[in-house]
């Protein structure tokens, strides 16, 4: 009779790469691409636990928020406990997305925190000024050009930019400090520069509950036979795998001279040249 007793199952969430941000062929994470997976995760097992694993080192606060939210709402519909844990990299956004864990684990090499805000681009005023490009726009509100990256920089752009950020920055903070209460020290200020560390080091600053890996919790927790599923987004059947956009690879030689394919094909490029510029950062 074993062979016919279903063994306990831990559903799997895979939050991994670019918060926000899309390349034409890999789109990043947003609520819209993950909404479907972390539903079904919180009803697909009588466990009292889901699991996620974040490999993200971050991008757009907006989407780390909104996926955090809908991850809390749902445990507490549920009443299911998170268990994250992060891989290579669980930082700025990234670790943002952890937060929605009851509690979050890593692995010895695991890079985790860079809690900040940042913003970066190109200042390309002089070059056209080399170049012999004069630059046109118009506008029917003050502030519509604001960081223009082809005109000087402007203090008042930069300051207003800094009070965004400095906003951004401060709801970051009050969650960290909300989910991770208790755990961090009491002098925490140093924690929120967006410097970042390796696990055992956060994890002595309360940023993470220990050093571990999934399968090893998950069987201390639900026994041996636990089984770990990987939840993965529905291709809603066979009128739904009919109906979807199918993307593929053209080579450049059959690339259309038009305006619309440079426009793609430069936007990818710099997608994923910020792609690149993120996981850079913590020296992948």
């Amino acid at each position: 009779m074993k062979w016919f007793q279903r063994k306990p199952v831990v559903p799997v969430i895979r939050f991994s790469g670019p918060i926000g941000m899309a390349t034409p062929l890999r789109p990043g994470l947003s609520l819209a691409t993950v909404a479907g997976v972390i539903e079904r995760a919180f009803s697909m097992s009588k466990l009292p636990s889901v699991a996620i694993a974040i490999n993200s080192p971050g991008g757009s606060p907006a989407q780390s928020h909104l996926i955090y939210k809908r991850v809390r709402q749902l445990a507490g519909e549920r009443k299911k406990r998170v268990y994250v844990f992060c891989e290579d990299v669980a930082a700025s956004g990234g670790y943002f997305l952890a937060l929605a864990g009851d509690e979050i684990y890593a692995d010895p090499s695991s890079i985790v925190g860079s809690i900040g805000v940042i913003s970066a681009s190109f200042g390309l005023d002089k070059a056209i000024d080399k170049l012999g490009i004069e630059r046109r726009i118009y506008t029917s509100g003050r502030s519509k050009s604001f960081l223009d990256p082809f005109r000087p920089e402007n203090a008042d752009d930069v300051a207003r930019l800094k009070d965004v950020q400095r906003d951004v920055h401060d709801a970051f903070i009050a969650i960290v400090r909300e989910r991770r209460a208790g755990k961090l020290p009491q002098d925490d200020a140093h924690l929120f520069t967006g410097a970042f560390w390796a696990a055992g080091k956060a994890r002595d600053l309360g940023l993470i509950d220990g050093i571990d890996d999934m399968r090893s919790k998950m069987r201390a927790l639900h026994g041996e036979n636990v089984r770990l599923r990987i939840v993965s987004p529905s291709s809603g059947g066979l009128l739904g795998r009919l109906l979807r956009p199918r993307l593929s690879y053209r080579p450049p030689s059959t690339w259309r001279a038009g305006a619309l394919d440079a426009g793609h094909f430069a936007d990818g490029l710099l997608s994923a040249v910020e792609r690149r510029s993120l996981w850079s950062r913590y020296g992948f």
